[in-house]
């Protein structure tokens, strides 16, 4: 039996979980097929919010045992975004289990703990340009993750002038590729809101016919 998930992330560069999503049912000795929507098929512009997300999803078609769906904490409780998934998930899709990524504050802060990965991703791996990089649980206090992760890639990349300025313009497909290598046994995993999203997907596969 293979299980079938929908992802929904905040945008393109978020897909770089599905990767994770996919080893987790592995340990769990599950098979999974992960579907990323296209929004872009849908004759209408989609909304930014989880519920227009999820109303196009269904336009979409496809049947799903399980969404997995991210949003940023941001400025807010974590739990608020939580009860944001859940009702969107009752109105738009009632009965589809789901599970919520809520990093804090951002996505980013989560690429903000492996500095070797870090500096790999900026093209510079044996750099020793200080970075000076949050550690630990204080990575989720960063008032800015995203603007530290960017300025923190551009100083380990070393580069300067046009090339920084070309290297820069390639931000999103940095991001991606830094939450692709994302140990999800290393420093990300002392963060709660890492530990809750592996807990929470864990404890889905786990009902949907896990060990």
């Amino acid at each position: 039996m293979t299980l079938r998930v929908l992802f929904i992330g905040e945008g393109s560069s978020d897909n770089g979980l599905v990767p994770h999503v996919e080893s987790l049912a592995v340990r769990k000795g599950l098979r999974v097929s992960v579907t990323v929507p296209d929004f872009g098929l849908l004759p209408l512009p989609t909304g930014h919010s989880v519920p227009e997300k999820l109303f196009a999803a269904r336009r979409l078609g496809g049947d799903y045992d399980l969404a997995v769906v991210q949003r940023d904490a941001d400025r807010g409780p974590a739990q608020d975004r939580r009860d944001e998934i859940r009702a969107a998930v009752s109105t738009e899709w009632p009965g589809l289990r789901h599970v919520a990524v809520v990093p804090v504050r951002m996505l980013e802060a989560w690429l903000l703990l492996d500095e070797a990965c870090l500096r790999h991703v900026a093209e510079n791996p044996r750099g020793r340009v200080s970075l000076d990089l949050p550690r630990g649980v204080a990575v989720e206090k960063t008032a800015d993750p995203k603007q530290l992760l960017k300025d923190s890639l551009a100083r380990a990349s070393e580069y300067k002038g046009r090339r920084l300025a070309q290297f820069q313009n390639r931000f999103s497909q940095h991001r991606l590729r830094l939450l692709e290598l994302l140990d999800p046994e290393g420093p990300v995993a002392c963060l709660p809101s890492w530990q809750a999203f592996v807990n929470d997907l864990d404890t889905a596969f786990n009902a949907l016919g896990g060990h």
